[in-house]
């Protein structure tokens, strides 16, 4: 697990929700979780593996999955190529495939398949948690919610900062401690400074 400052990604988070269009959705937190993610899984690719019986698999295709609540249950609908996605495309991608599974119209290529999954229960107040992975993926993020501390400014003093705690699962077989932890770096890396 690891604590990420958010205060940068909210910063931009409001600025590009203030500039959106008419009629343009706002961009969520999540949407730069899963940018995060697969800037990750791009620049640590050995994460973005599966086990294979008696090998390990890297996939060349950063496809993520997202896990959705729906009245029939828990689905991960998969956002392909997330890698190439911009944060806006990410969030259409998102939004549509969110509002398939709760209308119960996603297509099996649709949700089978992905590479890594990201569920993130920090909408409903959970703090941390650690979440299962699904087979045949060897790692999934677990996304809390965010909280205010007051750290070091720098200068002396303090300051309040909103931090997000997240949790990876890895498969040992796959993804070990060293490799783990060195996704989880390159990940809050990329959330504290967003791109």
């Amino acid at each position: 697990s690891v604590a990420c400052c958010v205060d940068k990604m909210n910063e931009m988070r409001t600025r590009i929700n203030d500039t959106r269009k008419d009629g343009e959705p706002k961009v969520s937190v999540n949407d730069f979780v899963l940018k995060a993610c697969a800037v990750a899984l791009r620049k640590v690719p050995e994460v973005n593996s599966q086990w294979a019986g008696e090998s390990i698999r890297q996939m060349h295709a950063v496809d993520l999955s997202v896990a959705v609540q729906t009245e029939r249950g828990l689905i991960t609908p998969i956002v392909p190529d997330a890698d190439r996605k911009t944060l806006k495309e990410m969030s259409a991608k998102v939004r549509e495939l969110a509002q398939k599974a709760k209308e119960n119209t996603l297509l099996p290529a649709e949700f089978m398949g992905g590479t890594f999954t990201v569920s993130n229960l920090g909408m409903f107040g959970i703090d941390e948690f650690s979440a299962v992975i699904n087979p045949p993926q060897s790692a999934i993020l677990a996304v809390g919610t965010g909280h205010e501390k007051v750290v070091p400014n720098g200068e002396g003093g303090f300051t309040n900062s909103q931090f997000m705690t997240v949790t990876l699962s890895c498969d040992h077989r796959v993804i070990d401690g060293a490799l783990g932890s060195r996704w989880l770096a390159c990940f809050q890396e990329n959330i504290e400074d967003p791109i």
